[in-house]
């Protein structure tokens, strides 16, 4: 039995907001879904599909910087590959995401990394992984 991941649910509180930001890196809309409560949409990117949930009535967030968003059981972020590092931190400098002064760090495990945060909060990291690990 071979598994692959097929999506990350996140759930958002501006949908319109959300799919704009998301778009910005590279996810193109596939799917979608409307009700008087609730707003889905997929949107795909290589391969990978982010699932958007937008509830009419949502239960707000308690943002917390990242290390400590990590000590709470659950999931955290989901990451983005790219092949260099300093192109993508220009590009979402230019396209008013992160700040120019965002540091670049390497990981523990040995990539190069920084996070950005979605309109909501949620944490998106940014790698550059030249293992080329060959499962």
């Amino acid at each position: 039995m071979e598994f692959k991941v097929h999506h990350i649910a996140v759930s958002v509180s501006d949908m319109g907001k959300a799919v704009e930001f998301y778009s910005i890196l590279g996810f193109k809309e596939i799917a979608g879904y409307k009700d008087d409560n609730l707003e889905i949409k997929h949107l795909y990117l290589n391969g990978f599909i982010l699932e958007l949930f937008c509830f009419k009535e949502h239960i707000g967030k308690e943002l917390l910087e990242l290390w400590e968003d990590l000590k709470r059981i659950g999931v955290k972020h989901f990451a983005l590959s790219v092949p260099d590092i300093h192109k993508a931190k220009k590009y979402l400098s230019d396209e008013g995401i992160i700040q120019e002064d965002i540091e670049i760090k390497k990981g523990r495990t040995g990539i190069l990394y920084f996070f950005i945060k979605d309109p909501d909060g949620n944490f998106v990291e940014i790698v550059e992984d030249k293992r080329n690990i060959k499962l």
